[in-house]
């Protein structure tokens, strides 16, 4: 151990100290947006949006002497799909769509640290 020198410099401490500061603070930030959600009469709304649209469709739709399906069923698919993505990116690590892939990459480097 005798090339190794113990060195108190005071810019490289001011440097390591930033860098520890803010990896610390964007830890604390990613953890805090893990857990941060609207609150549940957003979501109570939009499933009240999306049956009001499909009531007002649906009594236009009543008038007409014939009823086209692939309209009927058009609307359907896209009003629940649009509130299936709209679940979907707001809960990542829970349905279809996963961000576990990016979650790896920090376990992969906490591995490397050990």
């Amino acid at each position: 151990m005798e090339g190794v020198r113990r060195q108190n410099d005071p810019a490289t401490t001011e440097l390591v100290l930033s860098a520890l500061n803010s990896m610390f603070d964007i830890s604390t930030t990613r953890t805090a947006v893990m857990y941060m959600h609207p609150p549940g009469i957003i979501f109570a709304m939009l499933f009240l949006l999306a049956l009001a649209c499909a009531f007002l469709a649906g009594l236009g739709m009543s008038r007409a002497k014939s009823r086209l399906w692939i309209h009927i069923i058009g609307f359907a698919a896209v009003a629940s799909l649009t509130v299936y993505v709209i679940l979907e990116i707001e809960y990542p690590r829970l349905g279809v769509i996963r961000v576990d892939a990016a979650d790896k990459v920090l376990v992969d480097l906490r591995e490397t640290m050990k």
